[in-house]
């Protein structure tokens, strides 16, 4: 049995949707980041870092969400959310899941965390007002050249999908006119509508 530690609003929710997507037997368990559990003893022994999502297998503790899409798919290869049978393709999959980890959420966190890159108040301010145009390029990158249509990927739904789905939730609080991306709106829309997405989204928000 695996079990999710996650909380509403972060990209954990790429993670929660694609265990629903894989038909995986699994667990939930949420964590109040407004009272900083994160942070407690008892959360820290699980994930030192003090983040979500953390991942309970029956082989240890996974963190950080490319990981955990590339682990979920491979451990459900019926699921087909990954193409697991073509050493290449799936590099693709990891670059384009890297590109959103490293890159894109390391953006948008400037939005409100930028203490953990400077000390200054006023370095603070200055991050959160790049944030539209460092989102906003990252963005139009992934508009441009690395969204294929209609997935991800092409033709095949892919772990990636969910990530880009959660990712791309964030750019209106960004200050990212969506409007400007209509591969990503659109992609946006149809996964809004998938079965596994609509429950998760519903179990997160509840």
């Amino acid at each position: 049995m695996l079990k999710l530690y996650y909380a509403p609003g972060t990209c954990a929710l790429a993670t929660h949707i694609v265990l629903e997507e894989a038909g995986a037997s699994y667990t939930t368990e949420r964590i109040d980041f407004k009272s900083n559990q994160q942070n407690s003893p008892e959360y820290l022994s699980i994930n030192p870092k003090g983040r979500v999502p953390s991942l309970v297998t029956d082989r240890g503790i996974l963190t950080e969400t490319p990981a955990m899409l590339a682990f979920i798919a491979q451990t459900f290869p019926k699921a087909k959310l990954a193409p697991l049978d073509d050493a290449f393709a799936f590099a693709q999959v990891q670059a384009f899941n890297s590109y959103l980890c490293s890159t894109v959420h390391v953006a948008h966190a400037h939005r409100m965390r930028g203490y953990r890159w400077a000390g200054e108040e006023s370095s603070f301010a200055d991050m959160k007002r790049m944030v539209p145009k460092t989102v906003g390029a990252c963005f139009a990158l992934i508009e441009r050249e690395m969204l294929k249509g209609p997935w991800v990927m092409g033709e095949s739904y892919t772990v990636c999908d969910a990530y880009l789905f959660t990712l791309s939730g964030w750019l209106e609080v960004d200050g990212v006119d969506i409007a400007t991306l209509p591969k990503v709106a659109d992609h946006r829309r149809r996964m809004a509508e998938r079965p596994a997405v609509r429950k998760v989204v519903a179990e997160e928000k509840a």
